[in-house]
């Protein structure tokens, strides 16, 4: 097992290792990014579960509100433009996604929506930041890729707990990790 996860942190850097395999380094780069932080997998999947118990439209409108932004944040943040307390924002959401699913709240989409792009943006913020100097097209499919799956993976899990009990208590177990993060 260690020697599956020791491959899979060490695969994008083997990729850049090879000539000509820059681009597909770059991709995976971007594809471990949102994997990699604990921040960032905790809130992608939130959402998900958010999307999952509101249903209806919420169930592709939350997800693509957030990724749409994403992308927008990501250019600001590779282009250096500074965007106040992403990190703060980048815990928020974690602790504000999980609270909301924790306690079945059914918001609007017209309020969600936003709160979804806010979050994204500062997700995405950092993922450019963070991000290459070059090849950044691909850099951004492989975090864009990652983001949806995530995000899919929650409305998953959201499905498979029907709403129950077990959905609101993972709800309440990510919103208390984003407060472990924010004091860690």
């Amino acid at each position: 097992m260690k020697r599956l996860v020791l491959a899979v942190l060490l695969l994008p850097s083997a990729a850049l290792a090879h000539p000509g395999h820059h681009d597909e380094g770059q991709f995976l780069h971007g594809l471990m990014h949102p994997v990699g932080g604990a921040d960032h997998l905790l809130a992608m999947v939130a959402l998900g579960l958010l999307a999952a118990q509101l249903g209806g439209r919420a169930v592709w409108a939350l997800p693509l509100s957030f990724v749409g932004a994403m992308l927008i944040g990501g250019a600001l943040g590779a282009m250096g433009v500074a965007l106040p307390a992403v990190e703060p924002m980048i815990l928020a959401s974690v602790v504000i996604l999980g609270v909301l699913v924790a306690m079945a709240v059914r918001l609007p989409l017209s309020a969600l929506l936003p709160m979804a792009a806010l979050f994204g943006a500062a997700h995405g913020w950092a993922h450019g930041a963070e991000g290459p100097g070059s090849s950044l097209a691909l850099y951004a499919a492989g975090f864009t890729f990652a983001t949806l799956a995530l995000h899919l993976a929650g409305i998953g899990f959201g499905r498979l707990l029907a709403k129950g009990l077990e959905l609101r208590v993972l709800g309440g177990g990510t919103a208390l990790a984003g407060l472990a993060l924010a004091v860690a």
